[in-house]
Formats: structure tokens, C-alpha cells, sequence
């Protein structure tokens, strides 16, 4: 080619580029428009239609009545595409190489600005589903699908679905460890590091809202309702606060969301707790002489010198056997939950995580919840169910009537760890914390948990903060799962 035709070449391609560029660009603005306008503009609609249409798309992602599902159903193919859909590339091109065709590199680059057109339709269909929530009352069908919808935004952005409003936050592998990174059309990507923890709670805020929006009590007296809704901490929230009020088939539906909640949340947690080990090996006691204690390996291995190599026999003269006796002392566990307004996601999670605990052996698992008054609810806590309906969230708050019930369960100090959860907003501040700090003198382990909700999010008294850091129990928050970690270390 000569220079003349490079030129011409290049010519086009940059007009492509700036085309592409263009286009991405209108369908951002849509999806500005439409998220902080609301109003259909007339001329960012049609422009974004002819987009989506040149490119090879479905008209459907513009329907902001279309859910993703329904649009993946109609067009199978496009489930990969949403799968990891906002996860930065991690093997970008830096440039082209030294022995790379300057020409065949900028044809690529083309080929990246056209494919982040695609991109960019697809990112606003989730976006715009899951953050335009409009406003009035919302129909079971509509909560579904939002849930639906939020579950697509969580694998595009590498988790499974359900991961970043459940509190289970995983990246996917291409998202692992992902930094931000150019794409394409000169895009950036999001940092999912710090993307994907900001953005959990604020789904959860957002699923809170169409819960509270909704007409509860008559879509769970309509049992085809009522199977269109999806359990979560939202939607459990609202049922505990409302249960008193239901009666008949509303109230058999909720208890049966309830149930269904407790018991995924349940095998989640219980596969964090199963790993451990309650009770150290005792050697003081000599190992039952069974054959299920048989240690057949050590047996072999210590008689080996007993080898007849004539008649290829081994000839055992002692059998070895394991150790399986543990301590019996039991470990006592006293758990104390605020379920003020505040703590209901504690509340609710905390309950389930004490009846895993206490259905270990040789826990010995104490409940008692708190406001104003405190109520022990310790005959049920193998049953978070029942738990939780004998719980009654809201109220104030005033944690030295939960000391009065958990001080004389503190038999053996030095056997004894006491969780107290609470935003620690307390009424009467002082000698709440001199109880506590009794507590931790005496040789109980005292772990002060100011959030153990499903997104981390939660605040704590900055002056009982303080108070706890300097006696040495500096308060835990975030999620759960710090304090399985915390309470396995000392059941272990």
C-alpha cells in the first residue's frame, strides 16, 4: 500500500473509532438520564434504539418492563455475556509488540471499541433494572423480579447471585484480585475490591425499600402470591415486626418464609462451623482397644521389623491404637443479642449461628435477647424457628436487664465465652460497662460484636468503643463470619 492509502486507512478507522465511541456513550447517558430523571427522553431513546439494533442486540434491553431473565430466555446466547460482564479484563494489551503490525494492532483496537458498544447495552439493562425502582406500592411479582434482577448484577459482577446481599461476598476467578484496568475504548473498569463491599449494602437498602413498599399482609393471604417471593433479611425483617398481626393463611405463609430463610442461611453458616473441633484430645486416658480405633499404619509401621521375606509375612506382635477420648468439660457459650430496631439482621443471624453451636457436643449454648426487657430464650435455641417467633424486634434499649440474666450463667468463668451484640446505644452507659468489664476480670472470654449483619455495615457508641479497647476486648464487626472464626478458636 502506499503512504496515500495508509492515510485514507487510517482515516476510517479513526471515523470508526469515534463512531463507536459515540455510540457507547449515548446509551451511558440513557442510563443517566433514566436513573436520575426518570423521564423518557425522546431523542436519547430513539438514538439508543438504532444503537442497539445495528449492533445485533434485542430492542427488549431498552424495556425497562423486561427482566433480564426474560430477555435471556428469549435469547439464550446471552447469558455468557452477562456472566462477568462488569469484571475488568485482567489480560489487557499494554501496546502492541515489537514484532506486531502497527496496523493489525489498531484493527483490534477497533474491534475493543466495538465490542464495548455491546458492552455498555448490556451493563445499562442491569443497571437500569436494579437501581430504577420507580416508586409506589410494589406487587410480589415486581419484588421477584428486582431479586431476579439484582441476582444478574451479581454475576456480572463476578459473584453468585444472592453472594453480595447475603453477606457471602466471593469474587468470581476473573474478578479475583482484579485491580483497574483500561478496556477497550479507553474505559475504566471499577476497582471489584472495593466495589463489590460498597455495594452490597446498598442493594440491601434497595430491597429493604420495595419490602416496606409492598402490601404484605394481603400478598401473604394469597398463597399464589406469596410462592412468588423470595425469602431475604429484608423481607424476614418485615414478617417478624408484622408476625402478631397475621393470622390464618397469611400467617401460615410467613412462617413458612421465615422457615425457608433460616434454613439457608443455616447451611451456610454450618458449613464455617463444622470444621470445628470442640474439645482437645485427652491422652491421660488410654484409647478403647476397637477396631474402629485400630491405627492400622502405626501397627505396620512398628512391626516391620518382624518381615519374613521367605514366607512374605508380616507377623504383628502389638497393635497400636488411636486416642479418641476428649475433655468433657462442657464450654459454656452465652450469647446476648440486642433486637432493639437497630439489630434485627444481628438478631436474626446470631440466633441461627447459636443453634448451630449448641447443636455441637459438649457446647452447653445460652440466648438471651433484649430492648427494654430481656428474655431468655434458651429452651428453644436448638430451633431458630421458634426462636424467632417468640422474639419481639423494636423498642429501646437497655442491656444491664440482659446482665441481670446472663451474670448467673456464669458458672466457670475460665470455661465461659459471653458474646454481646449491640450498637451499644444504650441507656444506661455506666454500669453496663462495669458489668462488662467484671465479666473480663473474672476470666470469662468477653467478646463485645458491634454488627454481625449480612453486609458488615453497623455503628457502635464511640464512648463504649473506647471503653472496650482500652480493657483489652476491642469491639468485632463486620460480618459473621469473624465470629465463628473468633468462637472456633475458643470451643477448639
Amino acid at each position: 500500500m502506499t503512504d496515500q492509502d495508509h492515510g485514507i486507512a487510517r482515516t476510517a478507522r479513526t471515523a470508526h473509532e469515534a463512531a463507536h465511541d459515540n455510540r457507547r456513550q449515548v446509551l451511558y447517558w440513557r442510563l443517566l438520564s433514566r436513573l436520575f430523571a426518570h423521564d423518557e427522553q425522546a431523542t436519547l431513546e430513539s438514538a439508543s434504539l438504532a444503537v442497539v439494533e445495528d449492533i445485533g442486540l434485542p430492542p427488549a434491553l431498552l424495556d425497562p418492563g423486561a427482566s433480564v431473565d426474560s430477555i435471556v430466555q428469549r435469547h439464550p446466547e446471552l447469558a455468557a455475556e452477562f456472566d462477568g460482564l462488569m469484571v475488568p479484563d485482567t489480560d489487557q494489551d499494554s501496546g502492541p509488540e515489537p514484532d506486531q503490525d502497527q496496523e493489525q494492532h489498531q484493527d483490534r483496537d477497533t474491534r475493543d471499541r466495538a465490542a464495548e458498544v455491546r458492552r455498555a447495552a448490556l451493563v445499562s439493562k442491569v443497571l437500569l433494572n436494579v437501581f430504577a425502582t420507580g416508586s409506589g406500592t410494589v406487587t410480589a411479582g415486581q419484588l421477584a423480579r428486582w431479586q431476579s434482577d439484582a441476582g444478574w448484577l451479581e454475576r456480572a459482577l463476578g459473584c453468585t447471585p444472592g453472594d453480595l446481599r447475603g453477606g457471602r461476598t466471593r469474587l468470581g476467578g476473573a474478578g479475583t484480585g482484579a485491580s483497574p484496568t483500561g478496556s477497550g475504548g479507553g474505559g475504566i473498569n471499577p476497582d471489584l475490591s472495593t466495589l463489590i463491599p460498597a455495594i452490597g449494602p446498598e442493594l440491601g437498602d434497595l430491597e429493604a425499600d420495595l419490602v416496606k413498599r409492598m402490601h404484605l399482609r394481603e400478598v401473604l393471604a394469597d398463597p399464589r402470591l406469596a410462592a412468588q417471593l423470595t425469602p431475604s433479611m429484608s423481607l424476614i425483617e418485615q414478617l417478624l415486626r408484622d408476625k402478631n398481626n397475621l393470622s390464618g393463611v397469611a400467617l401460615t405463609n410467613a412462617k413458612d418464609l421465615i422457615r425457608r430463610f433460616v434454613d439457608e442461611v443455616a447451611e451456610v453458616l454450618r458449613t464455617q462451623v463444622e470444621k470445628a473441633t470442640v474439645g482437645a484430645i485427652d491422652r491421660s486416658i488410654p484409647p478403647k482397644r476397637v477396631f474402629r480405633n485400630l491405627d492400622i499404619d502405626r501397627t505396620i509401621w512398628k512391626n516391620l521389623t518382624n518381615w519374613s521375606p521367605e514366607e512374605e509375612r508380616l507377623y504383628v506382635d502389638r497393635l497400636f491404637y488411636r486416642h479418641t477420648a476428649r475433655k468433657t468439660t462442657p464450654q459454656r457459650l452465652i450469647v446476648v443479642v440486642d433486637q432493639s430496631g437497630s439489630m434485627v439482621d444481628s438478631m436474626v443471624n446470631c440466633t441461627i449461628l447459636a443453634s448451630i453451636f449448641a447443636g455441637l457436643p459438649k457446647v452447653d449454648v445460652h440466648l438471651i435477647a433484649y430492648d427494654t426487657q430481656a428474655l431468655d430464650l434458651t429452651p428453644w435455641v436448638h430451633d431458630p424457628f421458634e426462636t424467632l417467633l417468640r422474639t419481639n424486634l423494636g423498642g429501646g434499649t437497655d442491656g444491664t436487664v440482659a446482665m441481670t440474666l446472663a451474670q448467673p450463667k456464669i458458672a466457670e468463668p475460665r470455661n465461659t465465652v459471653v458474646v454481646w451484640i449491640s450498637d451499644f446505644y444504650e441507656w444506661r452507659s455506666e454500669p453496663l460497662f462495669e458489668s462488662m468489664a467484671a465479666i473480663h476480670r473474672s476470666g470469662a472470654k468477653f467478646i463485645p460484636v458491634g454488627s454481625v449483619t449480612s453486609s458488615g455495615r453497623g455503628s457502635v457508641n464511640p464512648w463504649f468503643r473506647e471503653r472496650f479497647k482500652d480493657l483489652g476486648t476491642p469491639v468485632l464487626s463486620g460480618h459473621i463470619r469473624k465470629l465463628v472464626q473468633e468462637l472456633k478458636t475458643f470451643l477448639g
